[in-house]
């Protein structure tokens, strides 16, 4: 995630998609010690996923595989996949040539059996889909009775705060494509989210057969503060809107 991106909605039949082959390299240095994701949102899902030795996880939209490795070194039996080729390169350069990496897409079937995994961890992905119920479908599939899906999305509310402060109109209670470009290690790419409202999110989980566990809005870490005192010299504690957080099972 871009400190700073350019936004703009387009509309629903949009056919723009996400391209972060082009920005792999950038995106990967950008993820690796940003307070968004370096000090916020990988310890929230750390803590979320608790003790893991031993479990198999699937790392759904991977990435370059920063949560995979964190995961990995906890003890889980860890399988990643991502859209883009671009990134799992990047993520075999973290994570080495044995790491189970394949290239699938959330909208799509997914390669495995059913059943094949006690967790799954959801980072920053969701909200790059319009329609969540293919998804959390054969998400369910492939995760085991009892086990956890573990999310991350963008906050809501925060998006609608963000606009609103831009002068921007928007109902908070739609759900609608925006469009960011980021640009990274001198490559520039059109990045398409789909912004909905919380009680959208807690429908399609609850129409997927999913149980909510936690819904979480966390405080990035302590070390945050003295790391970006640009960004906590403006807010109270350590706490501010940017994603949210959810853990689920199924039965």
């Amino acid at each position: 995630m871009t400190p700073t991106p350019e936004s703009r909605s387009l509309p629903a039949d949009s056919a723009l998609v996400s391209d972060y082959d082009s920005i792999a390299e950038g995106y990967t240095a950008e993820n690796e010690n940003s307070l968004l994701n370096a000090y916020y949102e990988r310890p929230a899902m750390l803590e979320l996923a608790g003790d893991v030795e031993g479990r198999r996880i699937l790392d759904a939209g991977c990435g370059a595989g920063p949560l995979f490795a964190e995961l990995r070194d906890r003890g889980a039996i860890m399988t990643g996949i991502d859209a883009s080729a671009g990134m799992l390169e990047q993520a075999r350069l973290r994570l080495g040539p044995d790491a189970d990496l394949r290239i699938a897409d959330l909208a799509e079937p997914l390669p495995f059996p059913d059943a094949a995994f006690d967790d799954i961890v959801a980072s920053l992905v969701l909200h790059y889909l319009r329609d969540w119920g293919p998804a959390l479908a054969e998400l369910c599939r492939v995760l085991r009775p009892g086990g956890r899906l573990i999310v991350s999305v963008e906050h809501p509310f925060a998006i609608h705060l963000a606009e609103r402060a831009d002068g921007r109109k928007n109902d908070y209670f739609d759900t609608r494509n925006r469009v960011e470009e980021w640009t990274m290690g001198g490559q520039t790419a059109k990045v398409s989210f789909w912004d909905r409202p919380l009680h959208a999110m807690t429908n399609a989980f609850i129409a997927a057969g999913l149980h909510i566990d936690v819904i979480s809005e966390p405080p990035a870490t302590p070390a945050a503060r003295e790391l970006f005192p640009e960004v906590f010299g403006q807010v109270t504690g350590s706490s501010f809107l940017a994603f949210l957080f959810f853990v689920l099972h199924r039965d």
